[in-house]
């Protein structure tokens, strides 16, 4: 049996951990309000445009605009979304592994594909890993609009000079503190909207012009998903993280339960075998 010195250390370990994981805990809540706020927020925007986008789609020629252009997928580009930071369970193993599935279901079908990450846990494995990134971001965790604006940019730059045929995206859809869902959505082209088999697209008038129109709003378009993703990202991390930090705190105090509990049983197996001593010596003086 260990110890009484040893035990009283390794309780008094667990005690600090705990007062550390508490700590993460409480502020991952906080700042899991502010992110889910900004998810509630953005997810309407971000939907109505993605219909609106969908339905122009049906209604324009794909030679209108480059980005509505459908092309065989022989070129693919994956951006993949974690964060920067771990202990938030297994959020950004999760969304790793679905990416790293998707891009070996790909490369097994002969397609080539290109890999952009936003975060430094992807960052750090695919570079172990010997892959070159077309676009690499961090501190995905403080991200605006004007940096999701960017990475459209270098996304729309390389799928219209022909250097991708289509662009997915890998990150984790927020659900609930408890619930996060990884997702890997294609976000180029557009993806047209389904019609019935009784329904037929109404064509439009467009002031100024459907070139113009289209030219303004795609990019948009583009970087309002991104925006929408990093923020359903962020909201999962925390969420992840708090929920994280929630059982490593109660795992610590059923540890401290045990540890105390070993600690009593060996300090009174040390008094007792004083006591046997104590009696022991005074038989033996009689």
């Amino acid at each position: 049996m260990a110890n009484l010195k040893d035990i009283r250390k390794r309780i008094n370990s667990v005690k600090s951990t705990q007062q550390i994981t508490k700590a993460m805990q409480m502020v991952a809540a906080s700042k899991l309000k502010k992110a889910q706020d900004s998810v509630v927020q953005a997810r309407p925007y971000a939907s109505k445009m993605s219909d609106v986008l969908a339905s122009l789609a049906v209604r324009v020629k794909p030679g209108k605009h480059p980005l509505l252009e459908r092309r065989e997928e022989k070129k693919v580009e994956l951006l993949v979304i974690t964060s920067d930071r771990g202990l938030c369970g297994g959020y950004n193993g999760n969304v790793i592994k679905a990416a790293d599935s998707f891009l070996k279901t790909r490369g097994a079908g002969g397609e080539t594909a290109l890999l952009s990450v936003i975060g430094r846990k992807a960052r750090d494995y695919y570079r172990r890993r010997n892959w070159e990134f077309q676009t690499e971001e961090l501190n995905p965790g403080t991200t605006s609009f004007a940096q999701a604006e960017v990475v459209a940019q270098a996304i729309i730059d390389r799928y219209v000079a022909g250097e991708t045929d289509a662009v997915y995206v890998a990150y984790t859809d927020f659900q609930s503190a408890m619930t996060q869902t990884v997702q890997i959505k294609r976000l180029l082209p557009v993806e047209p909207k389904a019609l019935a088999e009784d329904e037929f697209p109404v064509e439009y008038l467009y002031e100024p012009s459907e070139e113009a129109l289209l030219t303004d709003i795609i990019p948009r378009y583009v970087a309002t998903q991104i925006f929408r993703m990093l923020l359903e990202s962020i909201a999962s991390e925390h969420g992840s993280r708090m929920t994280a930090m929630d059982s490593a705190t109660k795992n610590a105090n059923e540890m401290t339960d045990k540890l105390t509990l070993l600690y009593n049983r060996a300090r009174q197996a040390a008094i007792t075998t004083e006591l046997m001593e104590i009696v022991s010596g005074a038989e033996a003086l009689n």
